[in-house]
């Protein structure tokens, strides 16, 4: 479920929080659905526990997850962050237009690779 790219840049924690939330977005975990506790997945990873704790934390702070004490963490309803990450993507691809637009891209060629990746979408499902 979990898959740590030691090669990767970033710290292995914000690794940790971008696959849950992926999951958690495309609806694998379920909500109130219970995470691993933090003592299994830094066994199963060979990770401190110290990092899949920080991991834990900062998804409960964007609103991914919530805590139950003595219980653990659990998924939190999703309808309003997949919204939220709607919203953050649109952004960017607005931002990537505007620096598309400084370059001399025009429309038909974002256009075209719009279609291009949706394209490529339909394929892979």
């Amino acid at each position: 479920m979990i898959i740590i790219d030691y090669k990767d840049r970033r710290p292995i924690y914000e690794q940790i929080v971008e696959r849950f939330q992926d999951l958690i977005l495309r609806g694998v975990l379920q909500p109130d659905s219970q995470l691993p506790s933090v003592r299994n997945l830094s066994m199963e990873l060979s990770i401190n526990p110290n990092t899949i704790q920080k991991a834990y934390t900062e998804l409960e702070r964007r609103g991914f997850t919530y805590s139950v004490k003595g219980r653990g963490s659990f998924i939190a309803a999703n309808g309003n962050l997949i919204e939220c990450k709607k919203e953050e993507l649109l952004e960017e691809l607005l931002t990537l237009v505007k620096k598309g637009k400084e370059l001399g891209i025009k429309r038909e060629q974002f256009m075209s690779k719009l279609d291009e990746g949706y394209k490529e979408v339909i394929k892979d499902d």
